[in-house]
């Protein structure tokens, strides 16, 4: 089956472009109450999470760690949230679910940020937050701040 999704990620709005892996593209979300947010696509099409290689759930790991890292160095991150939410997909006729994740960095402090203030009153609960868009210069310097401060070494290289 071909993947229409991955023909049209920009249509399927998952954000702009940071960066990619062998497996993984990493894009900034739109929604930017949590600054920081993204989502994290498969690069291939896969309908279930059962149906992931062995080396992409490996790649995942290390994806985490890295992307955790970078935006812990950017906003100070207290916590940070993971989920796949799929369910969008299953609102259309016929569904066309794709593998992807939710990053979602929670704070028990405001963030400061290129003039705007970033607070997240629903720390430590799960209430969602109003829909954020940011203008396109904030979002380019979240974006290169974050790629500066992505590792480039393995995390198996780590202690």
């Amino acid at each position: 089956m071909e993947c229409e999704y991955c023909k049209k990620l920009e249509k399927y709005n998952f954000g702009d472009y940071i960066f990619k892996t062998k497996y993984w593209i990493v894009f900034l979300a739109p929604q930017q109450s949590n600054i920081g947010t993204c989502v994290v696509a498969l690069n291939r099409h896969e309908e279930d999470l059962s149906g992931l290689k062995c080396d992409e759930w490996l790649e995942f790991g290390e994806l985490v760690f890295k992307l955790e890292y970078a935006v812990k160095q950017c906003f100070d991150v207290t916590m940070s949230n993971w989920g796949s939410l799929m369910n969008a997909s299953y609102l259309e006729e016929p569904p066309d679910p794709h593998v992807h994740w939710h990053y979602i960095p929670r704070y028990n402090h405001a963030v400061q940020f290129e003039g705007l203030l970033f607070e997240d009153p629903y720390f430590g609960t799960m209430k969602p937050r109003p829909f954020r868009s940011l203008p396109d210069r904030v979002r380019k310097r979240i974006i290169n701040n974050i790629k500066n401060k992505i590792p480039t070494t393995s995390i198996h290289s780590h202690p």
